[in-house]
């Protein structure tokens, strides 16, 4: 017998970003190259608030050795100069397949989903 385990729902999300958080920060870096603090500020304004700077920063390097991501020092008016990441045009074609990918992952979930109507209630036997 399969004893199911009670997954909460913060343990799920989290679960689910993990499969997607690559995805989602290129997307980010595809309109304009971008620091990894503004990267990590704009994933939590779209409402990634668990995602911090050691999220970030190791993902960062993982793709910059998988050639989605490149780097480049900037000067800053106030201090050192600062690391600037950028898609480069594999992290391009990447996104662009793994949008498409997603696109119908959505689609394929919705329409299992699709006769399950959410509780309203908790009294569910």
């Amino acid at each position: 017998m399969i004893v199911a385990e009670h997954v909460s729902a913060t343990d799920r999300r989290s679960q689910l970003l993990r499969g997607v958080l690559d995805m989602c920060m290129l997307a980010l870096l595809s309109g304009a190259p971008t620091y990894g603090y503004e990267l990590v500020r704009r994933l939590n304004a779209a409402g990634l608030e668990a995602v911090g700077y050691g999220t970030v920063y190791p993902l960062l390097a993982r793709m910059r050795r998988l050639g989605l991501v490149a780097d480049e020092l900037q000067d800053s008016p106030s201090g050192p100069a600062r690391k600037v990441h950028r898609l480069t045009p594999q992290g391009r074609q990447a996104l662009h397949g793994w949008a498409g990918q997603w696109a119908g992952l959505v689609d394929m979930i919705n329409a299992t989903l699709a006769g399950v109507a959410p509780s309203t209630s908790s009294t569910e036997g």
